[in-house]
């Protein structure tokens, strides 16, 4: 039976403009018995059909799929993930010198609440919502389809992002196929993936570009790496001539990880060093840089810690500022979605003139075109990056 939800009379505006979100306040009734992961036909007050989509427990009530009724069979599924497989096709990914991206960027491929990244022959699915997990097979099948057997396996990795009781349910591991770990190819450069135990799905595929911006700018430089994770940024610059390369996570795992791809990159231990510290605590007793890099992780995911995060912004930013050298540059990025673009370089901004020092934007920077924004859901642009010169 057909699962139908009614929006209140004028609700129905922000569909018509194709945003992908229905928020709770905008449903006036349902129809049908409706629980958390159902597809579900969204119709205005006079009853016309507006699109289809998963229900969500939230207060975003609907994630759209479709503005064309449809249900989500394997041939939707298929065509839809072709789409967005022949665009990463058509942005050159994967090459001979970079077998790891992004195949789906949720509502920037029309798939809200699911992000699938691939390392060489397998790709990592995360959902963010019941209704996309529950298709997980349909929609592995049509990757490995899709790919023509280039993609061998699908690895779910959901347990973090999917609701507590949920998850416990419904423990991570291959979908189809199964493969371990390999080393991957970013611009030639080699890095270990953890996608099991590693963050997010197991590396941070949207500063790509940005890494390789840094590496234009390395060669003879010291350069700090905070929140380092794996070392993406490290990498980079111990690949360009960076004469000094200190990198900081407060994981140990993490920094182990980056001394792996040290090595497996076969790059001078004794120029490189990593410290398992906090960052704030590290930069108020560490010597000054050329370059500094600052990518914390997300400090807010609600409008409600907004105030706070940006209040951590401003004590990063200013650290990092106090020990960049003269005609050095800041690195500094925010990837919380809730904290646009002006907010934090307003924020930048303020924690610059507390330190007096004189500052140029040399560059805006933000994610690559494997994670794209659909123009009707501008806040998928959530990574905000400067580069700043100080004089």
């Amino acid at each position: 039976m057909e699962k139908k939800l009614f929006l209140k009379l004028g609700r129905e505006d922000s569909v018509k403009r194709m945003h992908p979100w229905i928020f709770s306040g905008a449903i006036a009734g349902a129809e049908g018995e409706l629980t958390d992961g159902d597809w579900v036909h969204v119709y205005d007050n006079s009853k016309k059909y507006l699109a289809s989509g998963f229900l969500h427990d939230g207060s975003i009530t609907i994630k759209i799929y479709s503005y064309h009724k449809s249900e989500p069979t394997l041939s939707f599924w298929s065509e839809k993930i072709s789409n967005a497989y022949l665009f990463r096709q058509q942005l050159g990914w994967p090459n001979n010198q970079t077998n790891c991206y992004r195949l789906i960027h949720g509502e920037g491929d029309g798939f809200p609440g699911l992000i699938v990244d691939v390392y060489g022959d397998v790709a990592v699915f995360q959902a963010h919502s019941i209704g996309v997990f529950l298709h997980r097979v349909e929609i592995a099948e049509a990757i490995i389809q899709v790919s023509k057997g280039a993609i061998k396996a699908v690895y779910n990795k959901s347990s973090t992002t999917l609701p507590t009781e949920f998850a416990q349910g419904h423990p991570d591991g291959f979908i189809l196929g199964e493969t371990t770990p390999e080393i991957v190819y970013e611009h030639g450069y080699r890095f270990m993936v953890d996608w099991k135990l590693g963050q997010k799905t197991g590396f941070f595929l949207d500063q790509r570009d940005n890494r390789q911006l840094l590496g234009a700018y390395a060669q003879g430089k010291s350069v700090l790496n905070t929140f380092a994770y794996s070392g993406g940024f490290s990498i980079y610059a111990a690949g360009n001539g960076a004469t000094k390369v200190d990198s900081v996570d407060v994981s140990k795992s993490a920094i182990d990880l980056l001394n792996k791809n040290f090595n497996i990159n076969s790059y001078n231990n004794d120029l490189y060093n990593s410290y398992v510290v906090e960052t704030i605590p590290f930069l108020k007793d560490c010597d000054s840089y050329d370059i500094i890099i600052l990518d914390p992780p997300a400090y807010a995911k609600s409008i409600s810690k907004r105030h706070n995060a940006v209040q951590g912004y401003k004590r990063l930013n200013k650290a990092g500022i106090d020990k960049v050298k003269k005609g050095g540059l800041l690195f500094t990025f925010s990837c919380s979605q809730v904290v646009d673009r002006n907010l934090f370089y307003n924020t930048v901004m303020s924690a610059a003139i507390e330190t007096g020092r004189q500052a140029r934007v040399i560059h805006h920077l933000s994610q690559p075109a494997d994670h794209p924004v659909n123009i009707y859901h501008p806040e998928g642009a959530y990574l905000k990056g400067l580069v700043l010169r100080f004089d």
